[in-house]
């Protein structure tokens, strides 16, 4: 696994940290939660495409399908 892929996630996740307390501070909960679960569905993308790829290469060593 490539630790670029670590970091990228955390910083997505230090950003939308940031931004979803700047938006409480300034009463706007309702923007807080959209920023929140949008930063949520980008890291299940990266994620969900990670978790493909592994499922490729386990498929690929044991010569399934």
């Amino acid at each position: 696994m490539q630790i670029d892929v670590i970091f990228k996630l955390a910083a997505v996740g230090l950003i939308v940290t940031i931004v979803c307390q700047v938006l409480k501070k300034s009463d706007r909960d309702d923007v807080a939660t959209i920023v929140s679960l949008a930063g949520l569905i980008i890291v299940l993308a990266a994620v969900l495409d990670m978790v493909v790829d592994l499922f490729d290469s386990v498929r690929a060593i044991f010569d399934l399908f």
